[in-house]
């Protein structure tokens, strides 16, 4: 895979994650990744897309460890599903390895899994949890960036449809 922008990335058909998946701790409470962590200057890639967004501002998260990056919207318009219950307006965050916890539109979360760049969070086995909550696994490379962006891209576009 050659670094894309972003808009040029199928996340219908994406390419696969090169490497094994990521050792993750499966559990609902914390839901980790374990390895292959982002290199620190593509993790402030990753937050420097996310705070371009339109509308969005970021800060501790209202559902996760403080120290990950919220990605919340100052007008948040999406369905329920668009957010990471029970915020009403935070739609993903970035932990301090690079990896996040977002919500993506159902359609592209079983080529996204089979391709093996997220796993659904466990949590949203409950029925009060959106099902769309995945952990999109730490970019670690120009490559892998731009389609982690194009993911979140797709968390933020759910999020701030009417």
């Amino acid at each position: 895979m050659t670094a894309q922008h972003p808009s040029d990335v199928d996340l219908f058909a994406p390419p696969r994650r090169s490497g094994p998946r990521p050792t993750t701790t499966g559990r609902e409470i914390p839901h980790d990744q374990l390895d292959q962590f982002s290199p620190p200057r593509i993790r402030a890639a990753l937050i420097g897309h996310a705070t371009a967004l339109p509308g969005v501002f970021t800060g501790p998260s209202q559902v996760s460890e403080p120290a990950s990056l919220a990605l919340r919207l100052h007008d948040p318009r999406g369905r329920w599903e668009a957010f990471l219950y029970p915020s009403p307006d935070e739609f993903g965050h970035i932990h301090r390895t690079g990896f996040m916890h977002l919500t993506v539109p159902r359609p592209i979360i079983a080529p996204l899994i089979e391709a093996g760049w997220i796993e659904p969070h466990p949590i949203t086995l409950r029925p009060q949890w959106p099902d769309t909550i995945v952990m999109l696994y730490a970019p670690r490379d120009e490559d892998e960036l731009a389609l982690a962006t194009a993911i979140m891209d797709a968390s933020w576009q759910q999020a701030t449809e009417s």
